[in-house]
Parts: structure tokens; sequence; C-alpha cells
């Protein structure tokens, strides 16, 4: 049994089914019992409360504010924009009625019967354009109002028939910014700055890798002008979409009325843009980070950093060893690690201790201190990472491990991102004709990253869609994706490569 992994099956064996059960492991979330919804619990609230926290300081330090707008959007708003309208059609909420009536039954039971028909349905948010933009339109007289530079962090719904747990529920938590500028290049200039916003911090805080680039217009926002994204590859080689920014034009200012009394006195229509992550990001982490044995937390956003396992064999000497513990978790929280205090838990349920080791690796705390009374004599401690294999352990003096506490998570740290980066750099292929294409991705292929020299349409792209379920996932950014060929499908000179993948 000493191969034997702490989740079953295992990623190479079923990966959709290792990511539900390390989900459970971790006990990080659990469906609820409203279809397609879920529970987020403590340890992967305590994630998304960090990750919520890092992103929003970056906002600040860009300018952004933040605000909050209705949960209810009217249905008018939302056909005033009907291209945005029609992309979110099939995934709205509505609500009807505004009252409920209790009416009793023959058998004694009470059933409530919705009444009070709402003269204008409201559709619970997918996204909030329409109703900021209104906020926006009451806001702004003049350019002297401009920039509007506003965030929100709240819940949207969108109907969800096939869910999973953090990549794809009915409801989820998001952060979405929304602002509005004079020109359309000051505009461009947010939605990038945004774009680049997401690419820093996937890369330094979730140590996840991604590709920037641009959305094809098939695959751009419901009403965008452009959508920029951030493209990551999970363990399973496929893509998933980490977060999105939009230069929407003048689209909804045109829709919303925002105008404003111009420097030559004259009314202009706003340039608007909106951007957002969402919980996916655990969802992406796990899947991007995990292995056998659990989710793997890197250090920036793990809710613990480090958890200390007091080693009490004998009850006379239960005592001594956590306050032992105590102290030493009091010393390791006076110092920080990217810029925050160490977070540190000393364990003191009355568990086993091989128990409690097992739970903390299933939910992926990057450091595990083991203390006990041989421990305290020789002072020092018995330290585990995450990163390396779950029986791995090195004894170190105490005062040295203090020392060294900030170099070692930013060990694991960098560790993870050149781990995640290798493997996405393994299974990246440029390839050349349909063939290859085909090869790539057939049922019994791995699959990847394709880069391919591209020219084709969106009709184009709904084939390979539809005879592969394969998408573009952007037109990346970048010099080494620039090369003058031909495109694979239709034969059209083409200048650069874009990315290919199957995806969440």
């Amino acid at each position: 049994m000493s191969n034997a992994t702490a989740i079953t099956p295992t990623r190479a064996k079923d990966f959709p089914e290792w990511y539900q059960q390390v989900v459970r492991a971790a006990d990080m979330a659990e469906n609820s019992e409203v279809r397609g919804c879920m529970v987020i619990k403590p340890w992967g609230y305590g994630l998304w409360e960090n990750i919520q926290r890092q992103l929003d300081a970056k906002f600040k330090a860009t300018g952004h504010v933040n605000a909050y707008f209705p949960l209810l959007i009217p249905l008018s708003y939302l056909e005033k924009e009907a291209q945005h309208a029609e992309g979110f059609a099939t995934e709205c909420a509505v609500v009807t009625h505004h009252r409920l009536e209790a009416q009793k039954q023959p058998d004694g039971t009470t059933k409530m019967i919705p009444t009070g028909e709402l003269a204008e349905p409201f559709v619970i948010r997918p996204t909030s354009e329409t109703i900021i933009g209104a906020a926006f339109a009451r806001w702004v007289e003049s350019y002297r109002d401009l920039p509007l530079l506003i965030n929100q962090w709240c819940n949207v719904m969108r109907w969800e028939m096939r869910p999973r747990l953090f990549l794809r529920t009915a409801e989820f938590l998001w952060q979405e910014g929304h602002t509005a500028h004079e020109t359309a290049e000051e505009a461009i200039e947010e939605t990038r700055t945004m774009h680049k916003v997401y690419e820093d911090f996937l890369r330094d805080h979730l140590a996840i890798p991604v590709i920037p680039g641009e959305k094809t217009e098939r695959e751009r926002f419901p009403g965008a002008v452009q959508t920029f994204t951030v493209e990551a590859m999970v363990q399973d080689k496929k893509a998933i979409q980490a977060g999105t920014s939009h230069y929407l034009g003048q689209n909804f200012a045109k829709a919303a009325n925002i105008q404003f009394l111009g420097r030559d006195n004259s009314r202009q229509l706003a340039h608007t843009t909106s951007w957002g992550v969402s919980t996916r990001l655990i969802g992406t982490l796990i899947m991007a980070h995990g292995d056998d044995d659990g989710v793997i937390i890197p250090p920036r956003v793990a809710p613990n950093q480090i958890v200390i396992l007091p080693v009490t064999p004998k009850p006379e000497t239960r005592q001594e060893v956590i306050d032992a513990c105590e102290a030493l978790a009091q010393t390791l929280r006076t110092q920080t690690f990217g810029g925050e205090p160490l977070r540190v838990h000393v364990d003191k349920r009355d568990l086993q201790g091989g128990a409690k080791n097992w739970e903390w690796i299933k939910k992926g705390v990057p450091m595990r201190l083991e203390m006990g009374p041989r421990d305290i004599t020789s002072r020092s401690v018995a330290v585990c990472r995450r990163d390396q294999g779950p029986k791995a352990k090195e004894f170190v003096p105490k005062e040295e491990f203090i020392q060294s506490v900030q170099e070692r998570l930013g060990e694991i740290q960098d560790a993870l991102l050149a781990r995640a980066t290798a493997l996405r750099d393994a299974n990246m292929k440029k390839l050349e004709t349909l063939e290859e294409f085909k090869a790539y991705f057939a049922e019994n292929s791995e699959g990847g990253f394709a880069l391919m020299n591209w020219a084709g349409s969106s009709e184009d792209e709904d084939t390979l869609s539809k005879e592969l379920k394969v998408t573009i996932r952007c037109i990346p950014h970048g010099d080494q994706f620039a090369e003058e060929g031909k495109c694979f499908l239709t034969g059209k000179p083409s200048s650069r490569r874009a990315v290919f993948a199957r995806s969440y």
C-alpha cells in the first residue's frame, strides 16, 4: 500500500472525478440543495477572501473604487442592448412575482403560492453592464466627471445545466469592474491595464502562467468591441479562461445614454469598459497545482500558510508542547510574506497525529511543522513542504527556521509556478496542417495548446468547434507568436499564430 494516494481516482485515471474528490477531500465546497449552486466552506472561502483582498489592493492602486449595485435588473434595461441581452438570454433567471400567499391543503400542509405579478419582470444579474450604465448616465454630465473607475464585488447568476463546483455554478462570486472614459484611447488603455493586472496576479499570486491575448469575434463578450483574455492550461491539458477585460466602445453608452458635454461644448457618448474574474479562479488553481493527495495552494493565497502540529505522546507533556507551538506561532506571525503577516495555525484538536497530518496535506497547506517533547529539548522543528512528497521531512534548528521561513515559502511559490510553466510549455506545439491538427486533437490523443497560423472566419471556427470540440482560446500577444505563414484551414496569408485548445 506504499503507493496509495489520498485521492481516488488519480488524475491520470479520471481527471474530472479526481477534481470533484479533491474539492471534497479539501473541504472547500459542496453542492447545495439548490440545483447548480454551491456552499463555499470556510477553507474555500478563506482562499477566496485572500484572492479578493489582494486583487482589491491592485484595483485601488490603479485608481478604482468599490461600489454596489442592485441584484435585480429590469428586463427593459437588457432589451436596450439587444446583442448583449441575446448573449445571456438562455442563462437568465427571471423574477416575476413579489408576494407569496399561504394556501392550506386538505392534508393539513401549507403551500406557498406566488401572487402579485410584477408589472415588469426583473432578471437576477448575469452581469451588470446595463444597470451600472443607467447609474453612469445619472452621474456623468461633463468631461470633468470622467473617467469613472468603479468595481463591485458581488454574486451573479447564470443558469447552468451542467454544474461543477467552482468551475461552473449557477450562482458564483466575482468582481466586475466598469469604467467610463472621454476617449476611445483612454478606454482601450484601461482595458489593457486591467488585462495586465490579471496576468500578473495569476502568475505572481496563484503561481499560474497564462497566455494573454485577444478573443476572436466569435468568442467576444456579447456587445464588446474587443475582449482580452488570460488563458491557463491545467493538468489535463485543457484551457481555462481565467479572466477577461472588455472594451465596449460606445455600444453600452448609447443604450444607457451615458452622454457628457465635451471640451468643445458638444454632446458626446462615453467609451466604456468592463472586466472581471470569479470563483472560477479557485477551480483553475486546483486543476493547475493539485496532485493525487489533494489540492496544493500557493503560499501567497493560502488561508493558512503554516500549520503547526503538536506531537503529544504523553498527557503530562501535552501542555508544554502546545505552549511551545503557540509561542512559535506568535513569533512567526510577526513576519511577513508577500507584504502580509504570516498566517499560522496551531492544530490543537484531540485527534491522532496521522489523521491531522493527512487532513492538512489534502487541504494543500504550504508548510506543516511538527513539534514534540524531543524537538523542544533539541530546539528544532520538523518541516514538511506540500510541494514535496507526503513523507518528505526536514529537521531544522528552530531559530534557523524562523530566520529562513520567508525564503522557504518563496521557494514553494516559485516551485509551483515553475512546475505549471513546464507543463504548459511541454504541451504547447506549433503545427502547420489540418491533418496534424486533427491528429493532435484526436479522441485518443492528449492534445494541449496547438499554435496555428489562422486567417479563418467565425463560420470556420464554428465548424472546428462542432467537429473537434476545439476553440480558439486567443490571438496571443507577444513577439513569439508573430509568424508569417498560411492559415492551416483556408490557406490565406496569416501573420500570427492563434492558440487552439479544448476548454472548460
